[in-house]
């Protein structure tokens, strides 16, 4: 296990800056997720801590040592990409010993530390396929495999579920999960699907233009996002515009979820509307309410087969104030 540290972390491609002077800690042992749009970053983020590319400002630490100069082969960093890029002509276990070769390491090391992390990938009894003989799920856990065994400082994820169907994904987030646990390595996750970011890290880094907007704990991403980029990129949100009594205008977030609908008018202050669309998602329901030519979402868990209301019905709706955030500019 291992803690990384970039500081003022600045890479240029031409005119296009695509790193702004970052600042990230990953702290020893845990799993942080690199998120956002496309061409926000974060693959370039994971590139200069692999030593792929090399930054215009700035210094990368692994546990407190500069690694600005130091080689690829050098670092001992693991990196799972998003094709899994595995040999066609080797085995799943060729696949997986080869890093160890290359380190020239006896034919006894090799046969044991592949056994071992074949074992933890759950790939026993398929040693001897080709990468063509097995599923998607099974060659991610192959590319995992391989970079593990060579017992890495960190590990850097490239969305490497990407190419799985979405049932195979989220069977494999909870299985990279048990992995990564078990190792205990440090590990840097890029994804830009913000339920995977949510249901896998410790920590949740929100990037956009090339800056990190907001890191912490996914509950405390989510719950309190900082602006409304981040409330809009990580999940549903409703915008309020407010103005004060001096005439100064805010903008305030509230969660669909957290959204009441009564058929009844509630008591203090609430929005009235008519529902427009139902979206029924199995265990969710997403309402899109009109208020006066404002569009709100409210969602409602599903207690039974059927939406609790109708298309074209007359509601209010009100939210307990504590849920109702602040925007920064």
């Amino acid at each position: 296990m291992a803690t990384v540290t970039v500081k003022n972390l600045t890479k240029k491609y031409g005119a296009i800056t695509a790193l702004d002077h970052i600042d990230l800690e990953v702290p020893q042992g845990a799993l942080v997720s690199l998120l956002g749009p496309s061409g926000c970053g974060k693959t370039t983020t994971l590139r200069l801590i692999a030593g792929f590319e090399k930054p215009e400002t700035g210094d990368i630490y692994i546990d407190g040592e500069k690694i600005n100069e130091v080689p690829v082969n050098k670092r001992n960093i693991g990196v799972v990409f998003q094709s899994y890029a595995l040999f066609p002509h080797m085995t799943v276990k060729e696949n997986i010993a080869y890093g160890l070769e290359q380190r020239k390491l006896s034919k006894q090391e090799v046969e044991q530390k592949t056994a071992d992390v074949i074992k933890l990938v759950q790939l026993s009894g398929y040693e001897h396929r080709k990468p063509k003989q097995l599923s998607g799920g099974q060659q991610q856990r192959v590319a995992l495999a391989r970079a593990l065994v060579i017992q890495p400082k960190i590990l850097l994820l490239d969305e490497c579920l990407n190419a799985l169907d979405k049932k195979l994904r989220v069977e494999m987030q909870a299985e990279l999960r048990r992995i990564l646990e078990a190792s205990g390595i440090t590990a840097l996750f890029v994804t830009h699907d913000q339920e995977e970011a949510l249901t896998l890290s410790d920590y949740v880094v929100v990037m956009n233009e090339g800056r990190i907007v907001q890191m912490g704990r996914p509950f405390e991403v989510y719950e309190r996002p900082r602006n409304i980029f981040v409330a809009g990129f990580l999940g549903k949100a409703n915008f309020i515009e407010k103005t004060d009594a001096t005439g100064k205008k805010t903008v305030h977030c509230i969660r669909p979820e957290k959204v009441n609908i009564h058929e009844e008018m509630p008591q203090g202050i609430f929005f009235e509307g008519k529902i427009e669309f139902i979206t029924y998602a199995g265990n969710i329901t997403t309402y899109t309410i009109d208020c006066d030519g404002k569009n709100f979402l409210a969602e409602e868990q599903n207690a039974s087969h059927s939406a609790k209301f109708g298309t074209g019905t007359k509601v209010y709706l009100n939210w307990e104030e504590e849920n109702c955030l602040l925007m920064e500019e």
